[in-house]
């Protein structure tokens, strides 16, 4: 048996590839080709349809890297070829192995309508179903020649990846152009040999029912003729409708296929491609649905559906008209896929703001689904934004890529930070571009972890990146397999069909509490340090421009930037795209990246100028502070601007032994000759934070050569070998700072080493030039703690300082935001930065007890994508504050990232909005989106306890009402003129909606 079962499988292997597949177009006929290449970028349709083309044949090379060509392609039907089915085969050079990561095509009729995408897997355009006979064919390709970045031998360093640098060479080659007849019935034939194939490998291999296909495949394949496929497929297809008709059993995992093409925003290629990809894989899509009844689509991402309406109105028409349809559906509620590790507050709050509202303005629709398979990880904090949102779903995928630990469920719960719980999957069939095939659906029903409670999983089905979406073979699987035995059984369903189902039968499903950690592209929290800095820069001033405009509006009747901010935000949220953000995109991506944060700053910093000048009164009155932080400092309260007041002084001396002591009552900070920290003594504690025989403030270097992802991955390995940077090529006083030079390898660094007030302020410039580097901040301190606590999204998360499980030692690499902060009871210290997320913190044990050292990760050198990833001049800051509370830590953050803005003036401002608790931290403060001049604030409980406060409006109010994220009431309004009493549990997040008076 074991030898007949091998030789059927071998037959059909070979049968199916060498006479089968190769009938499926039994007659053909030579098109026609002509081509215009356009000069530069893409150009409007109308242009590139009204071009002269030159001729060019099968064979011949074109494609510049990056470049754009309208292939004109015409023919006639032959007259004998009446009564059957005729496509077009245009294959621009596909390698069909790689969907999605090379050249491209948009097909379009003569009057500009779209058609469908071409695509390696996907090459074919229906001319006729039957065709008359004699039918002049006049097609257009809209062709994108993009380099194969990703290709057989990756992560090699490459020019390729920017349009400055890829060269002019051909990169492809024509291949097929003809007119041919579509054999049906071989085509059917090689979806039922496929799907039967395909089960019976899955299949127990003593198990009766793979023998049943066995013998039906293998009864099927002796009734085709070899010489005459086309005319016996239909025979051969009778010997298999017997096994295709078996149900399947009552207990089968069930599958909801959703089609789906998950389109990177921006990563091997740029922002301007992703556009085109967008309309390509739309365009397919609408044509698969008109001709496949069941099929469902969901598309992510309102900026790509934004994308489409503006840039491709005929493209947008065919959505539209599909959407109120039902079958092709808005999904995920995020203006992208972003990042969510490392978006700030307000930042991930917007991601929803935006694309839920761009779905429910255009559409009706409000998803209550979140769509994030390919996210690097997930923040705890996100559960109760999604729930503030209005959404209560969530759809994961990449968890399944971590390398160390598996996650113990596929349906769950999944607990946020302030205890919020999402209804969570995270599909069995471990991949977001399932193409049906019964290895992946067997795969799906033996993997769910959930199987006894639960029998439903999702399957995301179709080539994504520009790679066509889903196709007609995927379909034709999916027919095949909807009820069959040994299968799953597979239905087409939109997202929330499949979460309805999931939750009826499973309603008390396990629950995770806490981050949902990716064992795996560690590095995506430095990589591309620019980018980075530009999105926190850009969060931090959005804040400010709003409420500096909304003061103005308020208090001097200013007008509100409404259409301004909103584009804004909307650019800062493309960014924060799962691989932009990350920092693992393409050179022509991060160019553009930085390019778009000087400009978002030059716009905003206008915005907070223009609005801070209303404010100040009379420019020849003196000097205001304005103070943006949501925390009073200095004499200057949370959001309001004062005259500013003299600051503690700090005093320097010579330190015996070489070097300096730093002295400003309240810390006493020694730096050796060196230019390294020995020493930072808290006076009022009376405790020394650095530990014994260490130095705080060390630069760290290691080699980097992850085994594979490049920009993603830093291997634990890493920290095999090390290199302190402790020579100095020199240490100076500069205004009261230490100022301290080193140079390494072919880079140099400046430090300059300042008190302000509990802060030692360590601002770090690097010129950059390594290779494969890997560049860490360390600081060692005399705290024996066994866990720390990052800040996330509306609060922060504790992490082990210990390996004690293999789920603690994974995380070597975690993300934080403003702080990282360890303590001891009774005494603490916050690490806190202007720009930099990446860190680790690593306990050790010596004779004179614990030292807990937290490192900074500043910057990385990988080839790859980007080959001169981090290259240059790059700035941070980062303070150390001994004796330092969540709170103290908290508040620190926002100084450093907010510093104050002294303006000429003489009015002083009171805030629109002040809280009698620190610990209620207010993260916006903003007129309402709808225009009508409410103010809205949003605020949270930020040291992870319960707290009662008083907020109070610093304007006439004539009624309050609590809402939803995007400032929808979700409770009844109350009249209301004065102090607002608040009671907030541990992180709780509220808007409040103020109309004025």
């Amino acid at each position: 048996m074991h030898d007949d079962r091998d030789l059927v499988e071998a037959r059909l292997k070979r049968v199916l590839n060498e006479r089968i597949r190769p009938a499926l177009y039994p007659e053909s006929v030579p098109l026609e080709v002509a081509v215009w290449h356009a000069p530069d970028e893409p150009v409007p349709v109308a242009e590139g349809l009204a071009a002269t083309p030159e001729p060019i044949a099968a064979g011949d090379a074109w494609g510049v890297p990056w470049g754009t060509s309208w292939f004109t392609v015409t023919g006639t039907v032959p007259r004998e070829w009446a009564g059957r089915t005729v496509e077009a085969l245009l294959d621009l050079g596909f390698d069909e192995d790689m969907p999605g990561f090379q050249c491209e095509g948009l097909v379009y009729l003569p009057d500009g309508t779209p058609v469908k995408g071409l695509n390696p897997r996907n090459q074919w355009v229906r001319v006729g179903a039957p065709v008359k006979g004699g039918e002049q064919v006049r097609l257009h390709v809209e062709a994108a020649s993009n380099p194969v970045i990703l290709g057989r031998h990756p992560f090699q360093p490459t020019r390729l990846g920017d349009k400055e640098t890829a060269g002019s060479d051909p990169l492809y080659r024509l291949t097929r152009m003809d007119l041919a007849v579509f054999d049906d019935n071989v085509w059917q034939l090689v979806m039922d040999l496929e799907v039967l194939g395909e089960l019976m490998h899955q299949l127990p291999v003593d198990g009766a029912r793979r023998w049943e296909l066995l013998r039906a495949v293998n009864r099927a394949l002796d009734v085709v003729d070899l010489q005459d496929v086309n005319g016996t497929a239909a025979a051969a297809r009778a010997e298999l409708t017997g096994v295709l008709s078996a149900p399947a059993v009552p207990s089968a995992h069930r599958v909801s296929a959703v089609g789906h093409a998950h389109i990177d925003s921006a990563w091997l290629w740029p922002l301007r491609e992703t556009v085109r990809k967008v309309a390509r894989t739309a365009s397919n899509m609408t044509a698969l649905l008109e001709d496949e009844p069941d099929f469902v689509f969901a598309m992510s991402q309102a900026q790509q559906w934004a994308w489409i309406k503006e840039h491709r109105p005929e493209v947008w028409a065919k959505v539209t008209k599909a959407v109120a349809a039902g079958r092709f559906v808005p999904a995920g509620g995020m203006w992208v896929e972003s990042d969510t590790n490392m978006p700030g507050s307000e930042a991930m709050a917007r991601q929803f703001v935006h694309g839920k509202r761009f779905f429910i303005d255009e559409f009706g629709v409000d998803n209550e689904e979140v769509w994030l398979p390919d996210t690097f990880g997930f923040a705890a904090g996100l559960p109760q934004i999604i729930k503030a949102a209005g959404s209560k779903r969530l759809l994961t995928q990449k968890i399944s890529w971590s390398q160390t630990n598996t996650f113990p469920h596929h349906t769950f719960l999944w607990e946020g930070l302030d205890g919020t719980r999402i209804f969570t999957h995270f599909p069995p069939v471990d991949t977001y571009n399932c193409s049906m095939t019964g290895g992946e659906l067997a795969h799906a029903a033996r993997n769910f972890k959930d199987k006894g409670a639960a029998r439903h999983s999702l399957a995301p089905t179709g080539w994504g990146d520009g790679g066509g979406g889903t196709t007609r073979e995927m379909i034709a699987k999916a027919a095949r397999v909807r009820d069959l035995e040994g299968s799953p059984a597979v239905t087409w369903e939109t997202p929330a069909d499949f979460f309805a189902k999931a939750e009826a039968e499973y309603p008390h499903p396990p629950v995770w509490a806490g981050e949902l950690y990716l064992e795996l592209h560690r590095a995506t929290l430095t990589s591309q340090a620019k980018t980075k800095q530009g999105n926190r820069r850009s969060e931090h001033l959005l804040r400010e421009a709003e409420l500096w405009a909304a003061t103005a509006a308020v208090r001097a009747g200013a007008p509100y930037p409404y259409a301004q901010l909103d584009r804004i935000w909307k650019t800062v949220l493309l960014h924060q795209f799962h691989d932009i953000l990350p920092g693992s995109s393409i050179a022509w991506v991060h160019r553009e990246a930085r390019r778009t944060y000087e400009l978002v700053a030059e716009e905003l910093n206008a915005v907070i100028d223009t609005a801070q000048r209303a404010l100040a009164g009379d420019a020849s009155g003196g000097t205001l502070v304005f103070n943006g932080a949501p925390h009073a400092r200095g004499g200057v309260p949370a959001g309001g601007a004062a005259r500013p007041e003299p600051g503690v002084q700090t005093s320097v001396r010579e330190r015996d032994g070489g070097g300096h002591v730093l002295d400003n009552g309240l810390l006493r900070v020694e730096v050796d000759a060196r230019g390294l920290v020995v020493s930072i003594y808290d006076v009022a504690a009376g405790r020394e934070t650095v530990a014994p025989g260490r130095a705080a403030g060390l630069l760290q270097l290691h080699p980097d050569f992850p085994n594979k992802w490049d920009a993603w991955d830093v291997d634990e390995f890493y920290r095999n070998s090390v290199t302190d940077l402790t020579e100095a090529d020199g240490v100076s006083l500069v205004d009261g700072s230490v100022r301290v030079r080193r140079s390494f390898g072919s880079s140099s660094v400046t430090q300059v080493l300042t008190l302000s007030g509990r802060r030692l302020d360590i601002d770090t410039d690097v010129d950059w030039h390594e290779t494969e580097k890997f560049l860490k901040l360390a600081f060692p301190l005399d705290v024996h703690a066994d866990r720390y606590a990052s800040e996330s999204q509306y609060g922060h998360v504790f992490r082990a300082t210990h390996t004690n499980t293999s789920w603690e030692a994974a995380k070597f690499e975690a993300c934080n935001h403003r702080f990282v902060h360890v303590e001891e009871p009774g005494w603490g210290v916050a690490l806190v930065n202007d720009s930099t997320y990446g860190h680790d913190v690593t306990r050790t044990a010596g004779e004179e007890g614990t030292t807990t050292t937290v490192r900074v990760s500043l910057l990385r050198a990988p080839r790859f994508p980007d080959p001169e990833t981090d290259q240059g001049v790059h700035r941070f800051r980062h303070a150390l504050v001994p004796g330092a509370t969540i709170g103290d830590a908290v508040r620190e953050g926002y100084v450093v990232n907010l510093p104050e803005r002294r303006v000429p003036g003489d009015a002083e401002v009171a805030p629109l909005v002040t809280v009698d608790d620190d610990a209620v931290v207010v993260t916006a403060v903003k007129l309402a989106d709808d225009e009508s001049g409410d103010v809205v604030v949003r605020f949270h409980e930020s040291r992870g306890g319960r707290v009662r406060a008083t907020l109070t409006p610093g304007f006439p109010v004539a009624e309050v009402v609590e809402t939803d994220l995007l400032e929808r009431p979700t409770a009844e309004p109350r009249r209301h003129d004065g102090p607002v009493p608040l009671t907030l549990r541990p992180f709780e997040l509220v808007t409040l909606r103020f109309t004025r008076a």
